[in-house]
């Protein structure tokens, strides 16, 4: 790589190079400096917009990582980005089957916080659009599985992951205990 270029993080296996002096960007040898058009459909501003969203992760963020290592240190085993119900076609960050909770680790962009949401100013009408949807698919889910016996547990990804854990494990450890005395 020479001096001018810089590899962008987070690229495992694929060439991604930004040539700090030129002025071009190319993304796996294909030049993205033209003139950009969005592909139908698509929600993007740019190209660098496009590209920022779609390294957002769905899953395994550092919030989440957290707080199912500490709840792994409790003792406590489940299943990572599962689906609680078969037939829903929705995951939960933390599923604990047999003692029936779902555990969702929102994050505060994405799912509205009311702390820290905070309206885009590009392209804020679908932005604002999407996020509502997000909390109204958030409701319909805690529904469903609530419905189907399942306890829903949901933080922000603000929340400190200990006190998270903690009641994470609470939860689980007293579902347990139910269970076992029937």
């Amino acid at each position: 790589m020479s001096s001018k270029a810089a590899a962008l993080p987070g690229q495992k296996g694929l060439e991604r190079f930004l040539c700090l002096g030129s002025g071009w960007t190319t993304l796996c040898g294909v030049s993205i400096d033209s003139a950009w058009e969005a592909p139908e459909g698509s929600w993007a501003s740019s190209a660098a917009r496009r590209r920022n969203m779609q390294a957002i992760r769905s899953r395994d963020t550092e919030p989440e990582k957290l707080v199912r290592r500490l709840v792994h240190a409790q003792g406590l085993r489940y299943r990572v980005a599962a689906r609680p119900l078969p037939d829903l076609r929705r995951t939960a960050d933390l599923v604990f089957r047999p003692t029936k909770v779902a555990v969702f680790i929102d994050g505060c962009y994405w799912h509205g916080c009311p702390e820290h949401y905070v309206s885009p100013k590009t392209n804020s009408g679908y932005w604002s659009d999407k996020v509502l949807r997000n909390i109204t698919r958030d409701r319909d889910t805690d529904q469903k599985l609530q419905e189907a016996g399942w306890l829903v547990l949901r933080f922000w990804e603000h929340e400190p992951s200990a006190s998270c854990a903690q009641q994470i494990t609470d939860t689980v450890l007293a579902r347990r205990a139910r269970m076992s005395e029937s």
